[in-house]
């Protein structure tokens, strides 16, 4: 595969303001700032992406101070004991879409953060103490022991919460075919190690964060 300053050429080739737009692009946050994230923050943003999922996003963001109130502002000791009067409350509650199956996805969200909490003292220590060098591990475990936190849902709440993550966008996957990394999809466990080495692989070889990398190749493929 190419090195990191090859694929730069390649996007900067498409793209000639490329650093002006990866200016623009999201920075990832310090461990130290993702440590101090609250906990009803994580579940805000998982419910976020997890209902954006599949609908128009720009509907999810023009609700969600309806959504903040609905949920009693997302306290996981709080909603993840809601019952089912709470579960029919929010179905009937016009200020959010309600969603059944991602309304009870957001409860046993609420139940994995605490469970988090307890082994690790808040769900920030844990995102900070796990390395960026096992992103793959870490959605993983978004994947089975959240709800509707698999795929790329568990990505856009690690990048748009503010940790260093990269997103399989289809121009991302056509670019790690480009360079051999992967040959057709990301779904086998092979297929994923080969991601992650690469991307490991870019970061020690240019000292940029994954998701600037991961911009980066999605803007080489034009």
């Amino acid at each position: 595969m190419r090195s990191f300053e090859d694929i730069r050429e390649l996007a900067l080739g498409h793209h000639p303001d490329l650093d002006e737009r990866l200016k623009e692009y999201y920075t990832p946050r310090s461990r130290d700032e993702i440590r101090a994230v609250p906990d009803d923050r994580w579940l805000a943003e998982m419910t976020k992406r997890v209902f954006q999922s599949g609908f128009v996003w720009k509907v999810i963001d023009a609700k969600w101070d309806g959504f903040e109130a609905a949920f009693d502002g997302f306290d996981p000791a709080r909603v993840g004991f809601y019952s089912d009067e709470d579960v029919e409350r929010l179905i009937s509650d016009t200020r959010i879409v309600r969603n059944g199956q991602k309304i009870m996805a957001t409860i046993e969200n609420a139940q994995m953060i605490q469970d988090v909490v307890a082994e690790h003292g808040s769900f920030g220590a844990f995102l900070a103490d796990w390395p960026v060098d096992d992103q793959i591990g870490l959605q993983d475990f978004l994947g089975k022991k959240g709800s509707r936190l698999g795929g790329m849902t568990g990505q856009y709440v690690l990048r748009f919460s503010g940790w260093d993550a990269f997103i399989l966008s289809g121009d991302v996957v056509a670019a790690l075919i480009r360079e051999g990394v992967i040959d057709k999809t990301t779904t086998s466990k092979k297929a994923k190690t080969a991601v992650q080495d690469a991307f490991n692989h870019w970061r020690a070889e240019s000292g940029q964060p994954q998701a600037l990398i991961s911009r980066t190749l999605a803007m080489s493929i034009g």
